[in-house]
């Protein structure tokens, strides 16, 4: 692991390592196959600005209009001791308790430093998770950790709530509307799985302890705004699915010595040449050490990574860039042009294409016919 460590420094070069975060993890475990995020993230590149270097600029992946928004409505959910929130874990968790305790871990008696945080994390679970009663307290601003490629990496949840009926409850604060019950599919699986990254780093905390895992539920609480108001609302959400997707994902950034070691000697994506940073690094010698690492390319790539456009680029012309359900649907045909042709009747297909390129000339022609005749 010192060796994987001291290959993603170099690789980093003189460039601030970018601290991995619950997002992050999650970002990577909904497109595991990508090896090329697997390593810039476990380097702490930051890839917005790589991306910049390389002329495919993104924006950031978050508006400060929505953080902002979803800084307030987490405010107003714990405005009080959490009163909105607890009457809101009443109603979804059935609780009997009229009154719990509250902790804000955000400090240790003044001490906002991440050690110091953690530790204090870790006690006050510990001696909740060792109590043979249910534990009336909500934990606010934990800090939890997991060790990824050798560096640690803080997880903040926005609460874990107290243990009852022997399970402790994640709870997030999401700022996403959930309108007449329904609630934006992509941004509830983007929640859903962020919080698995935090239920797997509480059972690492507590199995580390000599405690049983399974004392943190695999369902978490969701809380949004509901309908165009702020008036929070709340939802119980199982997220055993997500939780084996995350422990796959960190299982494979353990494999990750491998695919660094295939990167030629000396390999850095330092987009500086020179202590002083006067000198930069040309765009095209970037391109040629990423290009020694593979990447997955899938349209969704376009919200959740900043290398995303650099990406699609290598893709251009490919089935690939048209996303999984499609590239699967053409039965692994690699290029655009090679779908086009069989569906035209301009290429001849092999043997294993016979059916494909029926099927697509099946469709060419009802296409033209619904354009009334036209190419």
């Amino acid at each position: 692991m010192n060796d994987l460590k001291a290959r993603l420094d170099a690789l980093r070069g003189s460039e601030e390592r970018r601290k991995l975060n619950a997002r992050g993890l999650a970002a990577l475990t909904a497109n595991p196959g990508c090896q090329r995020r697997s390593v810039l993230d476990a380097a702490g590149i930051d890839k917005q600005m790589l991306g910049s270097a390389l002329g495919f600029a993104m924006s950031a992946d978050q508006s400060q209009f929505a953080l902002t928004r979803g800084t307030a409505f987490e405010a107003q959910v714990k405005a009080n001791g959490c009163a909105q929130l607890l009457t809101l874990l009443r109603e979804v968790l059935g609780l009997p308790l009229a009154e719990v305790s509250y902790d804000d871990l955000e400090t240790v008696g003044g001490n906002a430093s991440p050690s110091a945080r953690h530790r204090h994390t870790v006690r006050l679970l510990t001696q909740a998770g060792s109590l043979a009663e249910d534990a009336g307290t909500l934990f606010d601003h934990p800090l939890l950790e997991l060790v990824v490629a050798g560096y640690p990496v803080y997880l903040e949840p926005d609460l874990i709530a107290f243990r009852f009926k022997g399970q402790f409850y994640i709870v997030e604060i999401k700022s996403f509307a959930v309108v007449d019950g329904q609630a934006p599919a992509a941004s509830v699986a983007a929640a859903e799985l962020q919080a698995a990254v935090y239920v797997h780093a509480m059972r690492e905390l507590l199995r580390s302890r000599g405690l049983d895992e399974q004392l943190v539920a695999p369902e978490v609480v969701l809380v949004c705004p509901k309908d165009f108001s702020n008036r929070p609302t709340a939802v119980k959400v199982n997220i055993t699915n997500h939780l084996n997707a995350v422990r796959r994902q960190l299982s494979r950034m353990q494999g990750l010595d491998a695919i660094v070691a295939m990167m030629p000697t000396g390999a850095t994506l330092d987009r500086w040449r020179d202590r002083n940073r006067l000198d930069p690094r040309p765009a095209e010698e970037l391109k040629r050490t990423l290009r020694t690492v593979d990447a997955r390319y899938v349209p969704q790539c376009l919200s959740t990574c900043e290398m995303a456009k650099f990406c699609r680029s290598e893709e251009r012309g490919s089935t690939a860039a048209l996303g999984r359900q499609v590239r699967e649907e053409l039965g692994g045909l690699e290029s655009v042009s090679e779908v086009v042709g069989l569906a035209t009747g301009a290429r001849v297909p092999a043997d294993d294409q016979a059916e494909q390129a029926r099927l697509l000339r099946l469709a060419h022609s009802y296409r033209i016919a619904f354009l009334g005749g036209a190419a």
